[in-house]
Parts: structure tokens; sequence; C-alpha cells
């Protein structure tokens, strides 16, 4: 090969074919992008990497999430159905064990609860006076009447009942990812932004009155940090509140009181926010955090809400430091709301260029040809050990170009020729178009390791 083409200290550029060879200013040569059918624009990427203009088409995640193998459906499963590809299903799961480790790190304690419930539990909580069209029909079950559940609400409050309380226990921060089931109508359905079977990420916080603000605040404190290590931002903050002929609880009291906390929650977290009526749930107001996706649709992800109805619904109490008995505030809050809905807005939001602590692959190795095979597998299971989620780019493949081109979203790329497996180093390049140049193993496995265990958006010091 001709070295003239080389960039200086980057050894790994003299083995790309000439028509194969990667823009320094771009990482990727203007004329080859995906296959046209996989409806990936070229010039998108993640936030900070060289990202196009793009369109809501473009973007759109019902496109990218299959192209990309991420999810599916079948109309034998059913509309609003969709199914995880395993590239889908490591997103979802590190999603998961995220929310999770954030949760348990803010004092939330994890529970499961089943997806059924007799008739009876959503005639206490409301729902089935003031939800029911949006519930799937009850099951006839010997005498019972069972139901999918439409949330997870009623199941903790009968978990916060099922013992006694003390006053020195509260506030009480139960979580769960659990699903849940809406009877949405066919013409609404779309990819996964509005689906029939949803796994929510919920939690409810039991607590005094005088905790309840400083639980809300919390909360959407978590919901800032999660946004930031997703690489997406909210449009607005939105007040929820009642609406004229919506099927509300009547209680004008209750509505008082908890507009009145929630608008103390915003003002003293310094959020700008509008208020909104005819968007609050049918037992309570609550906040939104809105996002906008790349057509200009704008859809709830994260919620908020102080809820004195639940409580009452169920009987909640907790015995006061004066021994007498003390009705409970029931905080709501997702911070990632629905995981069909988040992932949907991150296909988007990032064209599919994930960030690194959450794409599928994070390092693709690239041996230029078969006698660095060897050497490069062994660098896919040391990364591995280590955590990542690494594969080999085999030569027969294709050329290193080509190789280079069809892993252009994972996070890394590891280049070894025949000087780097002498030396036990590989040539990196960045999703962005960075060069870091050549590394020994360790030190590469250790600094891409360091900012997957660091969450955020940043691919390199």
């Amino acid at each position: 090969m001709n070295d003239r083409h080389s960039a200086p200290g980057h050894a790994c550029d003299d083995r790309l074919d000439p028509d194969d060879r990667l823009d320094p200013g771009h990482g990727l040569d203007p004329g080859h992008g995906l296959d046209p059918g996989h409806g990936l624009d070229p010039g998108h990427g993640p936030e900070g990497e060289g990202e196009g203009p793009g369109s809501g088409q473009e973007r759109d995640h019902r496109r990218l999430g299959r192209a990309l193998g991420l999810f599916d459906t079948d109309p034998l499963i059913g509309a609003g159905l969709p199914y995880w590809l395993p590239d889908g299903a490591i997103v979802r799961h590190t999603l998961e064990e995220y929310v999770r480790e954030t949760e348990r790190a803010a004092g939330y304690r994890h529970v499961y609860s089943p997806v059924l419930g007799k008739r009876e539990l959503y005639e206490i909580s409301g729902h089935w006076a003031h939800y029911s069209e949006d519930m799937f029909p009850p099951m006839e079950l010997g005498a019972e009447q069972v139901v999918l559940r439409p949330s997870l609400c009623p199941h903790h409050a009968l978990i916060y009942r099922s013992r006694s309380r003390s006053y020195r226990e509260l506030p009480l921060r139960i979580a769960e990812l659990g699903g849940m089931y809406r009877s949405e109508p066919s013409g609404v359905l779309g990819g996964l932004t509005r689906v029939r079977a949803i796994q929510l990420n919920d939690a409810h916080v039991f607590c005094t009155l005088e905790q309840a603000v400083d639980e809300a605040r919390a909360a959407l404190a978590l919901i800032a940090r999660a946004y930031a290590d997703l690489g997406i931002r909210a449009s607005r903050h939105r007040l929820s509140l009642p609406g004229e002929g919506g099927k509300y609880v009547a209680d004008p009291e209750l509505w008082r009181r908890a507009t009145a906390l929630l608008r103390e929650v915003l003002d003293g977290a310094g959020v700008a926010y509008e208020e909104a009526e005819g968007e609050a749930a049918f037992y309570g107001p609550k906040i939104d955090v809105q996002i906008t996706d790349r057509a200009g649709r704008e859809a709830t992800l994260s919620t908020v809400q102080i809820d004195f109805h639940q409580p009452e619904r169920f009987d909640l109490h907790y015995v006061g430091a004066d021994g007498a008995k003390h009705r409970p505030v029931m905080v709501h809050r997702s911070v990632l709301g629905s995981v069909e809905r988040v992932v949907a807005h991150l296909i988007e939001e990032h064209g599919g260029a994930f960030p690194v602590w959450l794409a599928p692959v994070q390092l693709v190795v690239l041996p230029v040809s078969q006698a660095q095979r060897d050497a490069a597998e062994e660098l896919v299971g040391r990364a591995s050990a280590a955590g990542l989620r690494a594969e080999l780019a085999d030569p027969e493949q294709g050329s290193l170009g080509a190789r280079v081109r069809a892993a252009r979203l994972a996070p890394y790329q590891a280049v070894i020729g025949e000087r780097e497996a002498r030396a036990e180093r590989a040539a990196l390049r960045l999703r962005d178009g960075r060069r870091p140049g050549e590394l020994p193993v360790g030190d590469l496995v250790g600094r891409i390791a360091e900012r997957a265990a660091a969450r955020g958006t940043a691919l390199w010091d």
C-alpha cells in the first residue's frame, strides 16, 4: 500500500483500499453509507458526532428499529405487541439495569407484582369507574373476574397495606419495572410509542405530608440525571390539570391540595413550566416531562404525581409518633416512563448510534487479514471479560474499508495489522471520526470500560 495516504501516527489508514478510505473530517467517505434499503442516512450520528440535519422520516424509529434489528412485529402476535430482537433486548436490558441501579442508590426497594388483578381491585382504585374504556375486558375464572392491569399503582398500595407501618419507615419508596396493558384502538398504534403491552418504570413513595414535596422534587432530579446520561432533553415541563367534561374524581379539596404541592415542587426546583387543563390523571394533577421527536410530535415520557386519592381508597395508614393512625401521601413517579417509548425516542434522537453504555455492540475488532485473527480474538475475549460487548469483524466479511463502514454505528473500532499484532496493540478509531492511534490492548480495553461505566454521551476524554 502507498503510505502517502496515511495520517501520521495512525497505522490503520494504510490498510484501507483506496476507494474505501475514510474522510478524516467525518469518519466516513461521503459516498459510502449503509445500503439505502436500511433506511440509515450516512450523515447522521449522535449528538456531538457530526450530526446531519436529519428529517423525521429518516429518523423514524419504526424504520430504523427494524433496519438495525432492534424490534419487529408479526400479525399473528397482534398489533401493538412488538417483540424485541437480540440487539434491542440488549438496549432494553441495559436501560432496565440502569434504572434499577439509579433507584437503589436513591433509596428505592424493588418489588414484583402480578400483571393480573381481580376486577374488584380496580373498582376500589377507581380505574374501573374512570378508566375502563382503556382496559381489556375481564376474564372469567370460575366465579371471579380478573383483569389485565392498566397500572401498577393498586398493587403497590396493597404491598404497602400488607402490614402495619410506622412513621419511622417513611418515606417508603417502592419501585418496579412491570408489565401493564392498555386497550389502545388500532388506529393510534405505532411502533414502540403506542403499544398495548407496556413495560413501565414505575415507583410509589409512601410518605408524610411534610415529606411529599421533597420526595417529588427528588424524583424530578432523578429524571434530569437520567436524561443527561441518555443524551436526551426535555422539551418542556407541564403541570397537567383537570379539564371540563373529563372523568375525574369529584373531590375539589383533593385537587386543590395536590395542585398547590406540585406548584411548590416546580417553583422550588426552578423549573419553568406550563399549565394544561384536561391532561391530569383521573385521580389527581401531575407533572409531565415532555419530549419532542424529530417530526415535531410531543409526548409525555416521565411523570411525577402527588396523590391523596389512592391512600384514601385503600384506607392506608401509618402509626405516627403520637401513637395514632395517620394517612400517608402517595407520590407516583416514573423516571423513564415506558421502556418502549424511551427506546423509540433514543433510536430517533441518536439515529441508532447509541451512547457507549447503551450500544448493543460497543467495540468491533477488525483484523486486517486472517494472520491477525488470533490477536483480534484475544482482544475480543479481553473486552468481553471486562464487561464490554465486543465483536470480531472477520476478513471474510469483506475489505477492511467495507467492514469499517458496516461497523459505523459502533462507538469504537480497533484495527489490528501485522505491526499491532506483534506489539500487542491496536489502532483505535472512534465513531465520530477521531483516531486516538495505537494503544496497548490492555489500555484500550480499560479506557473503553471506563467510558461505559461512566455512562453519559462522551466517547473519549
